[in-house]
């Protein structure tokens, strides 16, 4: 019977050993900030869908109410071609009739509720320009927390990439992709 022994050198069982006894810090601290940097990605994202549905909200609350202003001016233009009417009325009539007299009390009456019906026309297309210029801003913070989204994914990409390689620059270049995204999410944050 015969036994077959295997003897290790000092060697091998460094070179077995290295991942398990030896701590690696640069990975473990690619995986702190890989979940740092997931957890203010879908903040960022989040925030890009949330300013995007306010932004299109606020857009489809000035197209209705530029749509009321529309009948607003429409109203006002028939008072106006009733009044213009009713003027024709009382310069074709005879003036001592009765009704000319009429004719000149319907030019007025329509004159006096024009104004109101102009009035509430032009604080409607303000109400409108203020939901647009509103639509606008959370567009423009929509398209930079997308942005920060991205650079942030990019960075956890070129994260991942590093753990693979080992490559020094690969990981500054993360640093640095990660550090430019949360610059644009600060940005975004601030309406910038």
């Amino acid at each position: 019977m015969s036994d077959e022994f295997e003897v290790h050198g000092p060697h091998d069982h460094a070179v077995e050993h290295v991942g398990a006894h030896t701590p690696d810090r640069t990975a473990a601290r690619i995986a702190v900030m890989t979940a740092i940097l997931a957890s203010i990605g879908a903040i960022s994202s989040y925030q890009s869908g949330a300013n995007e549905n306010l932004a299109l909200f606020y857009k489809n609350e000035a197209a209705i109410r530029k749509t009321e202003a529309a009948n607003q001016w429409a109203y006002y233009q028939a008072k106006g071609e009733k009044q213009n009417l009713a003027e024709l009325g009382a310069a074709l009539s005879d003036p001592s009739s009765e009704a000319h007299a009429r004719f000149l009390a319907d030019a007025q009456r329509y004159k006096s509720e024009k104004e109101p019906i102009r009035a509430h026309a032009e604080a409607i297309e303000k109400e409108v320009e203020k939901d647009n210029a509103a639509s606008e801003s959370l567009l423009h913070q929509h398209h930079r927390w997308a942005q920060a989204t991205t650079l942030i994914q990019i960075s956890i990409a070129l994260a991942a990439i590093t753990l693979l390689t080992r490559k020094k620059w690969l990981q500054r270049m993360s640093v640095g992709v990660a550090a430019v995204g949360i610059a644009v999410c600060v940005a975004a944050f601030l309406g910038v």
